[in-house]
């Protein structure tokens, strides 16, 4: 990952943003501070890039407030070599986050303009271990199938029922649920065949688009 002049930046927002709110797992702090989120983010909006909000990416969609990303990361839980899907690539940021995790991350994006600048932003970060494709996230991956953890990042009406089928036993699923306009944070937990639910508050996400999401 290229050395930059914002690591600063970058350990005061992990500091007063999100461990100050409450996130505690060590790796998940660590990678926030390690990976330029900066990189992830339009040029316009670079000088704002460690700011305690969501910014624009273009094409309707953003890259999350940064608590809210360590926040969805420490709930997913992911260990070394799990395999993840992630559902609404965006800029790419969370994948990245993920990957310095050390999972094997496939994510799924419904643009295909959006799904390029994923692509590039990884490419300019250095970050490995993450596969881009372009499709309907609500249908899932079945090639990539199952999956120790899947992460949404767009607010659905209800877990589409392709992700549960392809949720690996033992797994977790993180996702924004409720109206277009504001979710609860819920996390899913399979074990022994049964799901578990926990929810985390409220939260704004863009909509989930696709077969099995909002319709656009």
């Amino acid at each position: 990952m290229p050395e930059d002049s914002r690591s600063g930046e970058r350990t005061a927002m992990v500091e007063t943003q999100i461990a100050a709110r409450g996130v505690r797992n060590p790796r998940v702090l660590e990678v926030m501070r390690k990976v330029p989120r900066h990189l992830f983010v339009p040029p316009l909006y670079q000088g704002a890039a460690y700011r305690d909000s969501p910014l624009p990416i273009g094409h309707g969609q953003t890259i999350s407030q940064p608590y809210i990303v360590g926040l969805m990361t420490e709930l997913l839980d992911v260990s070394p070599g799990d395999r993840v899907l992630e559902v609404g690539a965006g800029s790419g940021y969370q994948a990245a986050i993920l990957a310095e995790l050390g999972a094997h991350v496939i994510t799924i994006e419904r643009l295909p303009e959006v799904a390029g600048l994923a692509r590039e932003n990884l490419q300019r970060a250095g970050v490995v271990g993450v596969q881009v494709i372009v499709g309907d996230g609500t249908e899932g991956y079945p090639p990539g199938a199952p999956y120790k953890a899947i992460l949404i990042t767009a607010g659905t009406p209800e877990i589409p029922d392709p992700l549960l089928s392809q949720l690996d036993e033992g797994g977790r699923l993180v996702a924004p649920v409720g109206s277009r306009d504001i979710q609860e944070l819920i996390r899913l937990e399979k074990s022994g065949g049964h799901i578990t639910r926990s929810t985390f508050g409220g939260v704004v996400f863009v909509p989930l688009l696709g077969r099995h999401g909002w319709e656009a």
